[in-house]
């Protein structure tokens, strides 16, 4: 990981350097490839008043450009919210690569997988959906008239997902 630190219209000391390159090291523990990371410091003297202001930037790869900027009266105050909001960014970035919902499904249990882990747990039988085979409205609501369900969820001739369903007064409606 290439860090820098630029200072602009401020001295930079060897303190406030060891400080900034200690929480890009916390950076590095969310195991994704960082390229360059870094941090520009200014100083700002508006009616008076000083402050600093910290715009940390973030190359990764696979992955635009992360900008933060933050601007606070105390300059390790500042710097503080740039490297947690920067935790903040990549932390999600993390969760959202290494979730099994993230993933290219490559690491996603079978069906068979699923019913062997709850065996014992009630009676689960997987079966799957028949729901790719279109049908006529009228296909649809004798199959439900039929049988004791309450709904019928199908696609139609025009590859809708439609919902067949009882109504309490005894007749259908249709979504």
């Amino acid at each position: 990981m290439n860090t820098s630190i630029v200072g602009k219209q401020f001295e930079l000391t060897d303190a406030i350097k060891s400080y900034i390159e200690g929480g890009f090291d916390a950076l590095s523990k969310y195991n994704l490839d960082i390229i360059s990371v870094r941090a520009v410091i200014t100083a700002d003297e508006k009616r008076g008043r000083k402050g600093f202001g910290v715009e940390l930037i973030l190359n990764l790869a696979h992955m635009n450009t992360v900008v933060i900027k933050e601007k606070d009266k105390d300059l390790y105050a500042t710097v503080d919210t740039a490297i947690e909001r920067a935790k903040k960014v990549l932390r999600r970035h993390h969760d959202k690569v290494t979730t099994r919902k993230g993933s290219a499904g490559e690491d996603a249990p079978s069906l068979k997988d699923v019913a062997e882990e709850l065996e014992g747990v009630d009676e689960i039988i997987p079966t799957e959906l028949d729901l790719y085979k279109p049908m006529e409205v009228d296909e649809a609501l004798a199959i439900l008239k039929d049988s004791q369900q309450q709904f019928l969820v199908f696609n139609d001739i025009d590859a809708k997902m439609r919902v067949l369903y009882k109504r309490s007064d005894g007749k259908f409606g249709l979504y």
